[in-house]
């Protein structure tokens, strides 16, 4: 019977790189996309076969700015190389600012049914900080155009805890995208990475970050404004109508095996987690990839570690069908303590963390790991 996976393709190329990412993409390369391009098909035709498809996903960098002729041969490519479930769900991310009407016209052609906007945040001081090159308004016309064409499940990417954002602002940005009536949501606090502008910025006090008191405020209010809305939350970061949950990133969660192509994609099948060539020049000149076989006790961690990022939690059946063992076997007496914190509770078969406990998932997990 054949195993059945995710497909991730990673677009690197961006217009501007944003001051806050340290993705693996960068500005200014586009001049090779073909030969890029090429040796995605080759990769996609070396590991052809090997899975059925459940859910593909094209990120980047930014995947709308792929000349769309080549957008079309890496989704005609990944439906010859691989045969594709019937209900897949198909995403792919785009700028905003950046995604024509051919380009949207080749998506929906092509088979994707799910597009995801990084909108980030409605006023134009914040995304003129952020390094952003879209304002409000195109978000909104790409939503209109998306659905024009058919695709009609639809995520916005929005920011919070960013410097010089305000509640108000966050609330106002809040209603804006609920206002376009998305399918789902994405909200996520700024995390400063080493070497970008935007921690340089923070490190020599050019900019500061809202308080942790604010922080919280500003994640209660977009739990509280999604949730009126009709949205569940099903992950620390994911609100979404019920049955729109993103498919792809929960097979990550619950260690789905997933086929990664291109520049710096991972993979993980037969217990085996591989990272592509981090640097596009690398790829492009076919430097093999690093791959790691996962131990067995490694595995029960992440799937702890993954599952209980979802508001679901560990499914103990599930656990048990992946490894063998209940989680009561693996982690034994580990799991109480932070049950008796009030942390995590034992609910319809899922170990999984309270709200309280969602805030603090690091200090559960550090209940969990091995001494």
């Amino acid at each position: 019977m054949m195993k059945h996976a995710g497909l991730y393709l990673h677009i690197p190329y961006c217009a501007k790189k944003c001051c806050y990412c340290d993705f693996p993409s960068w500005a200014g390369r586009l001049g090779t996309a073909r030969p890029y391009t090429a040796r995605m098909l080759e990769e996609m035709r070396e590991k052809a076969g090997s899975r059925v498809i459940d859910t593909l996903y094209i990120g980047g960098g930014t995947p709308s700015m792929l000349p769309p002729a080549l957008m079309e041969e890496l989704l005609t490519g990944a439906r010859r190389c691989f045969e594709f479930s019937p209900d897949a769900e198909c995403s792919s991310e785009a700028n905003p600012g950046a995604i024509s009407d051919r380009m949207l016209n080749v998506m929906a052609g092509g088979g994707i049914n799910r597009l995801s906007l990084g909108a980030q945040a409605c006023q134009e001081r914040l995304l003129s900080m952020l390094g952003r090159i879209h304002t409000w308004a195109d978000v909104e016309q790409a939503v209109q155009n998306a659905r024009a064409r058919g695709i009609g499940n639809i995520n916005l990417d929005l920011m919070f805890s960013l410097p010089g954002q305000t509640l108000a602002d966050w609330k106002e940005t809040l209603e804006a995208a609920l206002a376009l009536k998305p399918q789902h949501l994405s909200c996520y606090a700024l995390i400063p990475e080493e070497g970008t502008p935007m921690k340089d910025a923070l490190d020599r006090g050019e900019r500061k970050l809202p308080s942790d008191e604010l922080d919280r405020e500003m994640y209660e209010l977009c739990r509280k404004m999604t949730a009126e809305a009709g949205m569940v939350q099903y992950e620390i970061s994911n609100f979404a109508l019920p049955g729109y949950e993103c498919r792809h990133n929960t097979d990550c969660w619950k260690r789905r095996e997933y086929i990664g192509i291109g520049c710096s994609a991972c993979g993980f099948t037969d217990g085996v987690r591989y990272r592509n060539a981090d640097t596009l020049d690398g790829y492009l000149a076919g430097e093999a990839p690093q791959e790691e076989r996962i131990a067995p006790r490694d595995a029960m961690f992440e799937s702890v570690m993954l599952g209980l990022r979802m508001t679901e939690g560990v499914s103990d059946a599930l656990f048990r069908e992946d490894h063998g063992i209940s989680l009561r076997e693996a982690f034994k007496e580990k799991l109480d303590g932070p049950v008796r914190e009030g942390l995590a509770v034992w609910e319809d078969g899922h170990y999984r963390l309270t709200r309280r406990g969602m805030d603090v998932q690091n200090r559960v997990l550090v209940q969990l790991m091995d001494d």
